[in-house]
């Protein structure tokens, strides 16, 4: 698990009802590579629904639709989610070009034909990408981030994740980015920004 503001200021922007979201971002593998298996997702959720000293943080956010060490297969954090009627802030990884896009698409459609409302009842967004644009700043750059995605790339992939879902059961699921306040206030950026529904923001107190 990963701590951060993200899911609760996705959770505020998204709407009053969903406000009281409380969760973790969740990566797909451990610190060994090793792919996370619905078991370990089970045992996180879990976990995380029973904090003490709180009523339970009972949603989480992906940062990728794939099973970590497939092409294109759904993650397993969704029947895990499912079993533990655990809430979720889907993403799509964004900063891997055109061909992972596509396999982060495949394995949502998948998931939307496997699991059907099972799944899509749970979801309260999807966020495509993280960080993407703060990667290709200077800091970003200096502090050897990793590869991201330029805004017209993002915008192009947005638009087809809309596609990919109209006609399905999270066809009115808001659709949003997630980065750092500062890429938010980059003009550079502003396009993005007209092509979301929400903006998702990282922060790390």
């Amino acid at each position: 698990m990963r701590i951060s503001s993200t899911l609760l200021a996705a959770a505020a922007a998204i709407g009053a009802a969903e406000a009281q979201l409380r969760g973790f971002n969740y990566g797909a593998f451990f610190l060994n590579q090793q792919a996370k298996q619905q078991v370990d997702f089970e045992y996180e959720f879990k976990k995380a629904q029973a904090l003490p000293g709180t009523t339970g943080w009972t949603s989480a956010r992906l940062y990728t639709m794939i099973q970590h060490g497939t092409t294109n297969t759904p993650i397993t954090a969704i029947p895990a989610a499912i079993n533990t009627k655990t809430k979720l802030l889907l993403g799509l990884w964004a900063s891997a070009g055109q061909a992972n896009i596509n396999n982060e698409i495949a394995a949502l459609k998948s998931a939307i034909s496997q699991y059907g409302t099972a799944f899509t009842s749970l979801v309260v967004g999807i966020s495509v990408g993280s960080e993407d644009l703060y990667r290709i700043t200077p800091t970003g750059i200096a502090n050897k981030a990793g590869p991201g995605a330029q805004p017209s790339e993002l915008i192009n992939y947005i638009s087809q994740v809309r596609a990919a879902i109209k006609g399905t059961g999270l066809s009115a699921a808001p659709v949003g980015h997630v980065d750092t306040w500062t890429a938010y206030v980059n003009g550079s950026n502003a396009n993005v920004i007209s092509n979301l529904d929400f903006l998702g923001v990282d922060a790390y107190p």
